[in-house]
């Protein structure tokens, strides 16, 4: 029986950016991060590609075609594609999806110039799907001054911004992650998606996040696990896991294999959110090869083959954890097994 050579397996670039600088640790260069992935390697097998952050450190999203094409080069260099990208939504090129008008403005044109990026990409055949990650770029304390009417900025927003991605090709995938205002919870990102009533949007599954929809941070009201859960009851956590992705894996387009150990962490604009956990952490609190399938498979344990990449997110470790090479090779062998357990095989 040939290997599951589906999902493809993707590294992502973001982490070498997310939580350094501006007085914290150093940002890691785009360079670095490329030949890591490229070098990780466990029985044989080795990643596909990498999911792409447009951010000025690594890659200018207005960046000249040279520029692009230098890009192309280096990654297809290393035998890697590019997956998903992340649109810079938040400040100061972009704006709340909440905020006032020239805020959603510059939201909405953010994500035009990361469409038209992608495009570019997709027409010089690195690129391998037309996703590109977006979030509120709003906080939850806002949000909560005026649910009703902020959820419906957002909606708003989040239309227009589906128009123009609809004109270059491109799908929005919402990030579920719990230091967004109106996507801070399962139950109002759904209500939040479907207000937005778009086709070409869809739901960014993170384990790490959304493990913390479970418990309810930043939105009691919402918790599906009992107050006096134990961790040790895996009963309980799959059957509450299996109540969340029962509701928003139809909307799921994009997936993030990560772990968490059920705290929140972060800094700046990312503070009280998934504390994300290497993969062999002892303190992780998902079975990650196990858990995985909740998202990867529907209520019948059919594969829903809903996207062709699953992507491994791990921001904020330290610097001196993310330049050795066996943090990956461990990264890498987590998402081997995750493809063993729920991938599928097809002549490419």
């Amino acid at each position: 029986m040939k290997k599951n050579n589906f999902p493809k397996l993707h590294n992502a670039t973001w982490p070498g950016v997310v939580g350094k600088g501006e007085g914290a640790e150093p940002i890691i260069s785009l360079d670095t991060l490329l030949e890591r992935t490229a070098t990780a390697v466990v029985d044989g097998v080795k990643f596909d590609g990498i999911d792409l952050g447009l951010f000025d450190e690594h890659i200018r999203m207005d960046a000249s075609d040279d520029e692009i094409k230098q890009l192309v080069d280096k990654v297809g260099t290393l035998d890697l594609v590019i997956g998903t990208l992340v649109a810079p939504v938040w400040h100061p090129s972009g704006g709340a999806a909440m905020g006032y008008a020239e805020e959603r403005r510059r939201f909405v044109d953010v994500v035009r110039r990361a469409c038209r990026f992608g495009e570019k990409l997709r027409k010089l055949g690195i690129r391998t799907n037309n996703v590109i990650r977006i979030d509120s770029a709003s906080s939850v304390n806002e949000w909560l001054k005026n649910p009703v009417a902020n959820s419906k900025l957002i909606a708003q927003t989040f239309r227009e911004a589906c128009d123009v991605a609809e004109g270059f090709g491109e799908r929005l995938a919402a990030e579920g992650e719990i230091c967004w205002g109106g996507m801070h919870s399962w139950r109002v990102m759904l209500d939040t998606l479907e207000q937005v009533n778009r086709p070409n949007i869809g739901f960014q599954a993170d384990m790490a996040h959304t493990l913390l929809y479970l418990l309810g941070y930043n939105s009691p009201e919402d918790r599906i696990l009992p107050t006096d859960f134990e961790w040790s009851d895996r009963g309980t956590f799959q059957a509450g896991l299996r109540e969340l992705t029962e509701q928003l894996r139809p909307w799921t387009i994009d997936f993030h294999v990560a772990q968490n150990d059920g705290t929140v962490f972060g800094s700046g604009s990312h503070d009280k959110t998934g504390r994300h956990c290497l993969a062999s952490d002892p303190n992780g609190k998902l079975d990650i090869a196990t858990d995985a399938g909740f998202w990867l498979r529907d209520s019948h344990g059919e594969l829903t083959k809903a996207f062709n990449h699953i992507c491994w997110d791990g921001c904020m470790f330290p610097n001196t954890v993310m330049e050795k090479q066996d943090t990956w090779d461990d990264i890498l062998r987590a998402m081997v097994q995750v493809r063993e357990r729920h991938g599928w095989y097809a002549a490419e």
